[in-house]
């Protein structure tokens, strides 16, 4: 569908061809090990309608999700052969409704395991599954306690054709952090419990913690968008996300005028404040006020003032009349503002800034083909 740009307050470019030499990148550090991708959160803000397609045919078949309902969504747009786990699980009762749709799920109880197992069972048929351990999240996944029982009575697992055991790493962008290495420990006691099925331990920053951490899968997720997996490195993955706001108005100010709600700032001189189309209700997040930065022309330009719903506003004093027209283009993520960048003014991280990415944009794609059914 054509995107009407020039009726847009803001423009949010999403380059899929800079997605794909992301996932390129970290298929190369995992050599014999399969990458998948985590694609929930509508591939983390940027739409997954577009980026599970360009992934595949990078060569991507292991899709994850959190939700059921994502899932369903996702299914129709992905050949057979592209594998959809759903992390979550099924929802209490909701079990058929993951065999209808061709997706697998991550058993993470002793209640969901019971649920697929019956299913299969009533089937006649055996039914694939991951099992997640947990190993220092306590979040989701079998607790030692539940493992205990499943020791015991492995054969609640009559049924079910367990094709990988999994389990989330907790700082894995921390390389120096001793719990990486004390999950690992746990996770290869765990895995013998199915000697036959392959194991998934990495994500993004996993897969820098080397080749010990890769074995038969890994499921990268933000540093596929852009997001640095390695606190204190140099990022290697490209930016996906450009996002442009446009300015609607400019004013001249004197000095000791407050801006924004609250005259949370106050001009120190006479100034000049635009103000631009992008506010918290299109998830630039509130945290900004009066700490972030932009860019028009190239010039860093500060935000002053409260973010509000609709607006910022940005002390460009001192800046040419050219490039401060009304309908000009500010830079708000880009190469050089990169969601890191961002994240850390907003006192956040890359994920939160590009999941809250909003819906009134007008999002733009490129850097891909369609992708058909008979790939």
């Amino acid at each position: 569908m054509q995107v009407n740009t020039g009726r847009a307050g803001a423009i949010l470019r999403i380059d899929l061809q800079a997605l794909r030499a992301n996932y390129q990148i970290l298929k190369t550090q995992l050599g014999s090990a399969a990458c998948g991708a985590a694609v929930k959160a509508d591939a983390y803000g940027l739409g997954a309608a577009e980026a599970a397609p360009a992934l595949y045919l990078e060569g991507c078949r292991h899709f994850f999700v959190a939700h059921l309902e994502e899932g369903i969504v996702l299914r129709p747009l992905l050949p057979a052969d592209a594998m959809i786990i759903v992390m979550h699980g099924s929802p209490v009762g909701c079990e058929a409704d993951l065999l209808a749709h061709g997706l697998t799920p991550v058993l993470n109880s002793l209640q969901q395991i019971a649920a697929w197992n019956t299913l299969a069972t009533d089937k006649q048929t055996r039914l694939p599954a991951f099992v997640q351990f947990d190993t220092g999240m306590a979040r989701m996944g079998l607790s030692p306690a539940e493992v205990d029982v499943l020791r015991a009575e492995p054969q609640r697992f009559a049924a079910i054709d367990v094709q990988y055991v999994m389990s989330h790493l907790v700082s894995a962008e921390d390389q120096a952090n001793p719990v990486n290495r004390a999950q690992l420990e746990k996770f290869r006691a765990l895995r013998a419990l199915f000697p036959a099925a392959k194991a998934t331990l990495a994500n993004s920053s996993g897969i820098f913690l080397g080749k010990d951490f890769h074995f038969d899968l890994a499921r990268p997720g933000a540093a596929l968008y852009g997001v640095a997996p390695v606190a204190g490195q140099a990022n290697p993955m490209r930016a996906v996300a450009h996002l442009q706001g446009r300015i609607i108005q400019t004013r001249d100010i004197p000095a000791d005028t407050g801006v924004g709600y609250g005259s949370t700032w106050r001009s120190s001189r006479p100034s000049r404040i635009a103000t631009v189309a992008v506010g918290y209700a299109d998830g630039w997040l509130r945290s900004l006020s009066n700490r972030g930065t932009v860019q028009i022309a190239g010039h860093d330009v500060a935000m002053v003032g409260n973010v509000s719903m609709d607006t910022i506003t940005l002390d460009v004093t001192g800046l040419p009349d050219d490039i401060l027209a009304e309908g000009a283009l500010v830079d708000l993520l880009s190469d050089q503002l990169t969601v890191d960048r961002v994240a850390s003014a907003a006192g956040t991280i890359g994920y939160e800034i590009l999941t809250s990415l909003g819906h009134r944009y007008a999002r733009v794609y490129s850097g891909s083909e369609p992708l058909t059914k008979t790939v």
